[in-house]
């Protein structure tokens, strides 16, 4: 007879040993290239709206 919890059955998505896994947080230099590059496409779509008008 089950009691419902899961305890036998960690399912697919939960580590055997019983700790928790989480993915690593996303570096600050990857971020900061991000922002740069939205930037720097922003800047592009500016200056060609400039030189087409």
């Amino acid at each position: 007879m089950s009691t419902g919890d899961g305890a036998d059955d960690p399912g697919p998505g939960t580590p055997s040993d019983g700790e928790q896994r989480y993915e690593p947080a996303p570096g600050v230099g990857k971020l900061l290239v991000w922002i740069l590059l939205f930037v720097l496409a922003a800047i592009v779509v500016v200056l060609g709206g400039v030189y087409f008008t």
